[in-house]
């Protein structure tokens, strides 16, 4: 156990007047091996802000296609496929539909859509989508499409990004999920994304977003190339747009994962691309630095339940979802489960000694816990470790990592003190 870091004492000073912090402390923070003063200070700040409650949603999350343009440029991503390679898939409208059926046993107030970037998929195949989740499920909000996936429509189809917005929104979207933000810092852009959004185009599809009145959830994927100067800027720029449009609904921290990618083949990487105790500072430093943005979320699909479960005292208050059946970060080797049943997320909550809450997508709040038992109430479906059957619901891992062409990616290292 490290000893206490003198140097967060002036931090601690500002969290306690609850004064924003500056880039300095961000890196100060980043810095520290005081990892039980930094959880200390980001659960005070988390409870000014939000009690002991610790909000999920029922949730499924769906993935359309795994077709992809950026297939041979971005590295880091194990779920993309080329339309011909071994695993690729493009489902119809009536297999969505059927997929989403599996939202009954829940019952899912939230479908969460994201895929990849199909060459050939226009955007009315999505708005059909929308319509036809809407028409189902009536009740259900729809959190869909990535800044990437915004940007590649408002492309191909040659609208602006507020036209495809509006259109989208007019099919029945809610909000947007975060997603495609660990291009913020310039040199991990050049080496792992290229051809995808500069972090400023992905600013700016988010701030068209919130100007129409759709809020949205920004991220920060970390543990791979960046430098903590990096994450600390990324940080900033995400509080800065909440500054000018307060449209975000929450941040969340997302985990580089190494397996069947290009990126961790050429680190030398399996299984995980960080530490625990780099998951739960990165939660806790989100905590504090973003002081204008409402909630943190841990994605427990890539750190587990049981570290998401401990960062319910590092800052975090919002614990996920359902699931039901997650592919992309499974694909990348992910050990976690497919997805968790409410008996499962409320004990996790009131281990942490926390109380549940199941919310909508806009962090309304659906129901409360205080007479729960378990399997009782009729809406906990029993346990399953790998989620709904069938062929729909299945992982098939891809069988090179590499993309086409073979290009060597320049001498890496892993970024400097995550781990």
């Amino acid at each position: 156990m490290t000893g206490r870091d003198p140097a967060l004492d002036p931090i601690a000073d500002k969290v306690a007047r609850n004064e924003r912090l500056s880039r300095d402390d961000a890196l100060a923070l980043f810095r520290s091996n005081d990892l039980l003063t930094i959880g200390r200070l980001a659960d005070e700040a988390n409870r000014r802000k939000n009690g002991d409650r610790v909000s999920f949603a029922a949730n499924q999350h769906i993935n359309p296609t795994n077709v992809c343009v950026l297939r041979n440029t971005c590295v880091f991503c194990s779920f993309a496929r080329m339309p011909r390679e071994d695993g690729a898939y493009t489902r119809t409208l009536d297999e969505v539909f059927a997929e989403a059926e599996a939202a009954r046993d829940n019952p899912t107030r939230e479908f969460h859509i994201v895929g990849g970037l199909h060459p050939k998929l226009r955007l009315s195949y999505y708005l059909e989508m929308f319509r036809g989740l809407a028409a189902r499920h009536p009740g259900v909000h729809i959190k869909a499409l990535t800044a990437v996936e915004v940007a590649h429509l408002a492309r191909i189809e040659g609208m602006s990004v507020r036209d495809v917005l509006v259109a989208m929104q007019d099919a029945g979207v809610t909000s947007l999920p975060g997603g495609g933000a660990e291009v913020f810092s310039p040199a991990a852009r050049a080496t792992i994304a290229d051809k995808k959004l500069s972090g400023d185009e992905w600013l700016a599809v988010h701030r068209e977003a919130h100007r129409l009145g759709l809020p949205s959830n920004c991220t920060m994927l970390y543990g791979h190339v960046e430098t903590m100067a990096d994450r600390v800027d990324h940080l900033l720029a995400l509080r800065a747009l909440q500054d000018e449009t307060n449209g975000f609904l929450t941040y969340i921290p997302l985990a580089y994962h190494p397996d069947h990618n290009e990126l961790g083949e050429t680190l030398g990487r399996t299984g995980t691309a960080t530490s625990g105790f780099d998951d739960l500072k990165n939660i806790a430093i989100g905590r504090l630095v973003l002081d204008n943005i409402p909630h943190v979320k841990s994605h427990w699909p890539m750190v587990t339940p049981f570290i998401s479960q401990v960062a319910l005292t590092f800052g975090c208050d919002d614990l996920e979802g359902t699931v039901v059946f997650e592919r992309v970060y499974h694909e990348a080797g992910a050990g976690t489960p497919m997805w968790l049943s409410y008996d499962q997320i409320v004990q996790l909550i009131r281990g942490a000694g926390k109380q549940p809450v199941e919310r909508d997508s806009l962090y309304r709040v659906v129901r409360t816990f205080e007479d729960w038992v378990p399997e009782s109430s009729g809406l906990a479906p029993g346990v399953r470790s790998q989620g709904p059957e069938g062929p729909t619901f299945s992982i098939s891992p891809r069988l090179r990592a590499q993309g086409r062409g073979g290009r060597r990616l320049p001498v890496l290292s892993a970024v400097d003190g995550a781990e």
